[in-house]
């Protein structure tokens, strides 16, 4: 944290609130973080501290309810759409620096 930020603290009731969004929407915790106006990563924590507490209370040992395997084939899906998007984007910053420099050299005549 820089010089003069606080940690903000969040309420139990605000937590379990996004969290749910997180879960029953289908939004990227991305997406419902900016809208709430929060820090991913701290969104991040949560819906995994909900997911293991969830699993503690099932019982689970391994078996994922139809609903679960529903959404880790989803999370799955979102992550190779990720990766392919960030290959694109790196692949147009990179024609982008090439293009600043050459058109540097040519505006100083190098």
């Amino acid at each position: 944290m820089g010089v003069g930020e606080t940690r903000r603290r969040f309420d139990p009731e605000f937590r379990a609130g996004a969290v749910r969004i997180v879960r029953e929407t289908g939004k990227s915790i991305a997406q419902v973080a900016r809208d709430l106006g929060i820090n991913a990563g701290t969104l991040a924590n949560w819906v995994q501290m909900d997911r293991l507490a969830r699993e503690q209370d099932t019982g689970s040992d391994g078996d994922l309810a139809e609903s679960e395997r529903e959404e880790l084939a989803r999370l799955r899906r979102q992550k190779a759409e990720w990766a392919k998007e960030r290959a694109e984007l790196e692949m147009e910053r990179d024609v982008l620096k090439r293009s600043v420099v050459l058109w540097v050299k040519e505006a100083t005549g190098r």
